[in-house]
């Protein structure tokens, strides 16, 4: 039987300035999908990349007085330079200003729909963010601003291209209403189902030249516009497959993949959902099987932006605090609808009290256990640990649990599943007592060689159980643990691996954090 083959994107963000934690969110999500179904056997495509022609960009860079592909090559950079702090397993990158895939896709693209009767020029006035790259309808501003920057739009006129979308109003909705394009949660697919009921109208997909600055991929055939960078910007799902420049990749990664799906955050939902499936059909290719979609990182309730002001380094966060409490903080934190509030203290108090506590303190605990009583040497069981049901059940568990979380895009679901293993075996160690039932083994009774008066399943017998259990719910959780976190999964193995026949010695899991003290200064380690 053939593994299922999933096709994992996340968006590509503007590169107008350095990445922010929203984007490092997204990224996370998509990792975590992504080695979840590689660990199930499954085949796995994980796509990022960079929106590189967006007039955004151009204006940032002639704002920092900066040749704009200079501009943009030295903030893609940062983004791509992600995948080392955030531990990410990324199998493709594709830019869209210099990957030489992607132009002849977008140009084969353009020239698909052009052949559906899709695609016609006319003159349009309307009122233009280019915080957005999207027009705006007056009923759609808040007190004449932008809903999303808080900024006024331009008034546009100007003679472009448009893209028949009223034409797949009823398709649309039909394919989202019965889930052949599943969005989740509810609540985004319900957006969208409302967005289409509203009536769909065809939009923009080019811009002129000059306004463009003459940035981003021609029109085909006329030079005088060049194409919407969203237009151009959705194409890089296919493009990165060899869209317009052949190979197997398209094949086997969207016309025949199991799972195309896309990660999305709820700001850009409307693209995802509406115009790329509509550009889809048009084109005649399949659609992407879920749009998977997050809400907004805020801090101070203001929404995370890189042009906006409120920004966090995600680099920087992972070089003072390291990769799993921020990796941790974005899965257990932001919830499956709803905007997440940042701060350092929510950073710090969930590392502390779940990776330092909950998980470094039950490893140390369990190898410490079994250097002390056994000299490192992993203990064999031969008789039942006595009242191991609950941590046994969290065990059995988890796997559905995490599986069925995931499927629905719930990362606070799936994080608890593993949860419950950690904080079982540590209500175990706190009521079985090993350090009791040694005392009664070698204390109270004395030394009596390897089994003592009590034989094998006496005390002996069940701190052997005991130990032996810690110790293989630590390997369980190391392997539940590892598409979240796995860099802490890796070290839980090595603790808890004997070499030449014993456990390595032990070493903390994850080191406490400490928040920066007034001057900034901090006694922060990473883990």
């Amino acid at each position: 039987m053939t593994p299922p083959r999933t096709y994992l994107t996340t968006t590509i963000p503007y590169v107008n300035a350095r990445p922010h934690l929203g984007f490092a969110l997204e990224l996370v999500q998509a990792d975590v999908l992504a080695r979840h179904h590689r660990r199930r056997g499954g085949q796995v495509r994980f796509q990022t990349g960079t929106d590189d022609n967006s007039l955004k960009n151009v204006l940032a860079a002639q704002a920092a007085g900066v040749a704009v592909q200079d501009f943009v090559d030295a903030n893609a950079a940062k983004f791509v330079a992600l995948a080392d702090p955030l531990s990410l397993s990324v199998d493709d990158v594709i830019r869209t200003s210099r990957d030489p895939r992607h132009r002849e896709g977008v140009e084969r693209f353009w020239r698909a729909c052009a052949d559906s009767g899709d695609l016609y020029r006319k003159h349009y006035e309307g009122l233009y963010c280019v915080g957005c790259e999207q027009f705006y309808t007056e009923a759609e501003l808040r007190q004449g601003h932008c809903p999303d920057h808080g900024t006024r739009p331009q008034r546009v006129s100007e003679e472009n291209w448009f893209f028949r979308l009223s034409r797949y109003t009823e398709a649309l909705h039909d394919l989202i209403a019965s889930r052949t394009v599943r969005i989740e949660p509810a609540e985004r697919r319900n957006e969208v189902l409302s967005f289409i009921a509203g009536g769909l109208e065809d939009f923009s997909i080019s811009r002129s030249t000059d306004r463009a600055h003459g940035w981003g991929i021609p029109v085909p055939g006329d030079p005088s516009q060049v194409i919407y960078v969203w237009w151009d910007a959705l194409g890089n799902y296919l493009t990165a497959l060899g869209y317009g420049t052949g190979g197997d990749a398209l094949r086997r990664w969207w016309t025949e993949a199991d799972h195309r799906i896309h990660l999305v955050g709820k700001g850009v939902l409307r693209f995802h959902a509406v115009y790329w499936p509509a550009m889809l059909l048009s084109a005649g290719e399949a659609l992407p099987t879920g749009v998977f979609v997050h809400d907004y990182l805020t801090v101070d309730g203001r929404k995370l932006s890189k042009s906006g002001g409120a920004t966090v380094d995600p680099a920087a966060l992972v070089e003072r605090y390291g990769t799993d409490p921020v990796r941790w903080w974005l899965l257990r934190e932001v919830p499956r609808v709803g905007d997440a509030d940042f701060t350092l203290e929510r950073l710090v108090s969930r590392a502390n009290d779940e990776l330092a506590n909950g998980l470094g303190n039950l490893v140390n605990r369990t190898v410490s256990m079994i250097h002390r009583y056994r000299n490192g040497i992993p203990p064999v069981a031969k008789a039942s640990a006595p009242d191991a049901h609950a941590l046994d059940q969290a065990t059995r568990r988890a796997a559905d649990l995490i599986g069925s979380a995931l499927a629905d895009f719930d990362f606070r679901r799936a994080t608890a599943a593993v949860w419950d293993i950690v904080d079982e075996a540590n209500r175990y160690i706190n009521h079985v007592r090993p350090w009791e039932l040694a005392k009664a083994e070698h204390g109270e009774h004395g030394e009596h060689g390897e089994h003592g008066e009590h034989g094998e399943h006496g005390e002996h017998g069940q701190l052997d159980a005991v130990l032996a259990t810690l110790l293989r719910s630590c390997h369980d959780i190391a392997e539940h643990l590892a598409p979240f976190l796995p860099d802490a999964a890796d070290r839980i193995v090595r603790q808890c691996t004997p070499v030449n026949g014993k456990l390595p010695a032990p070493e903390p899991v994850q080191r406490r954090l400490t928040l920066p003290e007034p001057d900034g200064r901090t006694a922060a380690n990473g883990s």
